[in-house]
């Protein structure tokens, strides 16, 4: 998997990428709609899917994000419809 990120970055011999800023994973619809987390480092590998159980007074909510990767925002997790 390649991750996207935002900054700049520079190159080294052995192809890997060094970067200046941290890796952004957005979340598109559903509750976390707008959510965006910051990783200080690029994860060995990202999960497929997150579940979301959302907790309250009523019955336990789940929501499913699929990762898929968009080229103006990097990763993201878009909100399964079924």
């Amino acid at each position: 998997m390649v991750l996207s990120y935002y900054g700049n970055s520079a190159r080294h011999a052995e192809g890997r990428i060094a970067l200046s800023q941290d890796y952004l994973v957005r979340y598109v619809g559903g509750p976390l709609d707008g959510r965006v987390d910051t990783l200080t480092e690029l994860p060995q590998s990202l999960k497929e899917t997150v579940t979301h159980v959302h907790l309250h007074g009523g019955p336990k909510i789940v929501h499913h994000y699929d990762l898929h990767y968009a080229i103006e925002y990097g990763c993201e997790y878009r909100l399964r419809t079924e």
